[in-house]
């Protein structure tokens, strides 16, 4: 068990709407599916740092599955309306981590990258260590955590720049688009450089 999984687990099964997200991306038969990055740093930063989580400020919940056999954006806008479908309230945003490779360099810019092998390879690339980190709900409603780098800035309320796949100027432009500082008072800031 990871350091601190204990304390995410209380802090997610605190939080009905969370819950309740995790039941409809378990029950929506995309494969190894699981939800990270920002509405999951909402709710552990909003309890712990801010006045308390919102899910109506929530951008977008990041549902990350793998399935190499659909590849499509077509396959991805499918993935998203079946758990609209389910649950209409989330904004939700389903990615393919499979497929990632395919259009990466086209949205991101730079080289192409070599495909992921796994949910958590996809996962330990995401811009921010706070942020690389995913949960999910086994078939007996067990919380399960993907966290490739642990647990420590999530909890610990750090914001600090994972270069893996992220570069220092889009790093600086997340941290101004997200002003952690402002929404969460008690979040420190380590500057990406």
């Amino acid at each position: 068990m990871l350091t601190g999984e204990h304390e995410l687990r209380e802090l997610v099964a605190g939080n009905a709407w969370l819950t309740r997200a995790l039941t409809v991306v378990r029950d929506s038969g995309l494969p190894n599916a699981w939800i990270g990055a920002g509405a999951l740093r909402d709710l552990v930063w909003g309890e712990r740092y801010g006045d308390g989580f919102a899910p109506t400020t929530v951008r977008d919940v990041d549902v990350v599955f793998f399935d190499p056999t659909k590849l499509s954006r077509a396959d991805d806008d499918r993935a998203t309306a079946r758990l609209a479908a389910a649950w209409p309230e989330p904004p939700w945003e389903a990615r393919n981590q499979a497929a990632v490779h395919t259009w990466y360099a086209a949205k991101f810019g730079g080289e192409p990258i070599a495909p992921y092998r796994s949910v958590a390879e996809a996962v330990a690339t995401w811009p921010e260590y706070a942020t690389a980190v995913a949960v999910r709900l086994s078939t007996d409603g067990e919380l399960k955590v993907c966290a490739p780098y642990g647990l420590a800035d999530l909890l610990g309320g750090v914001w600090r720049h994972n270069p893996t796949r992220v570069d220092v100027a889009r790093s600086r432009q997340r941290l101004a688009r997200h002003r952690p500082a402002q929404r969460w008072p008690g979040v420190t800031v380590v500057e990406p450089g």
